[in-house]
């Protein structure tokens, strides 16, 4: 059986902007997807950790799932975070995706108690067994909490609609080690913004990417030098927007993101508490990088 796999090239994770009062600011979010699909983005995909999900309610998940699907209107392939602490959860928002017309749902496992490998694997199968989309395994060690080697992320090609990785460990041998043990019809995905360059070179299907909100042509000049095979432009364009992937990277995706919008002119509104601001020297060397890059 060939697998469905719906995703390449620049995959852009929306931040999720607030209003003054804190509410979800569903208008200027159809205007940040408005510019990302300007831009030529390869596909959205909102609800990831630039799009502050655990700080969303069920409700305001399926707000931002609903406004993406209308304002996308199927221009690109549109992945939907789902993760819950709970497996019926992501069940739930999986199944809503599912019938909002997602293209392909992705899954973080999370714990307060650390899974087991077994538990992961149920709590995939079960989720991937609620719906016929393709799911995307993220593994991002540092936000989830949990860590899945490249021989377990294959392990979990067992269960049919499971097609694509994103591996955020921020290890290159890991993108060499997919590439060795998983079939063909099979893609990963970088989701550690500095080892872009290396992950194409890897193979990696495409670049899951929070920096589309900022510098999106650059993004996505890097991939067309990629597929065009010139690699000399394509090393210059990533040195010219790596301290950029670093900072965001340091300083947190949605305060980075949030920060660097409001220095381009677009300003989504407040982060949600506990999330902090970007101090003002951080801003300053933000602002920096920017106007070195644009």
């Amino acid at each position: 059986m060939t697998r469905h796999i719906p995703l390449h090239g620049i995959i852009a994770y929306p931040i999720t902007p607030f209003s003054s009062n804190g509410t979800v600011d569903l208008p200027q979010y159809r205007r940040l997807l408005e510019r990302l699909l300007a831009a030529g983005i390869h596909a959205i995909a909102p609800l990831g950790s630039a799009g502050v999900f655990p700080y969303l309610s069920d409700q305001e998940r399926e707000s931002i799932v609903a406004a993406t699907m209308d304002c996308v209107a199927g221009q690109v392939p549109v992945m939907i975070g789902v993760s819950a602490l709970t497996t019926e959860r992501t069940q739930h928002h999986a199944r809503f995706a599912e019938e909002r017309g997602a293209s392909a749902v992705m899954i973080i496992p999370m714990s307060y108690w650390k899974l087991t490998e077994a538990e992961i694997f149920t709590h995939f199968n079960t989720v991937a067994e609620t719906v016929s989309l393709p799911i995307m395994a993220y593994n991002n060690p540092a936000t989830g909490g949990l860590d899945m080697a490249p021989e377990f992320l294959a392990k979990l090609l067992q269960i049919p609609n499971i097609t694509m990785v994103k591996e955020s460990a921020g290890d290159v041998s890991r993108f060499h080690r997919l590439a060795e043990i998983t079939p063909p019809d099979f893609a990963f995905y970088n989701g550690s913004n500095p080892l872009a360059l290396d992950a194409f070179m890897a193979g990696a299907a495409g670049w899951c990417t929070a920096a589309a909100n900022l510098i999106p042509q650059l993004n996505l000049n890097l991939y067309a030098a990629i597929k065009k095979g010139d690699f000399e432009k394509a090393f210059a364009l990533f040195q010219k927007q790596l301290p950029l992937l670093q900072f965001v990277v340091q300083g947190g995706l949605p305060r980075t993101i949030a920060a660097g919008l409001r220095i381009l002119g677009f300003d989504i509104g407040p982060l949600r508490a506990p999330l902090a601001e970007l101090s003002e020297t951080d801003q300053a060397r933000l602002r920096d990088i920017l106007r070195s890059i644009l």
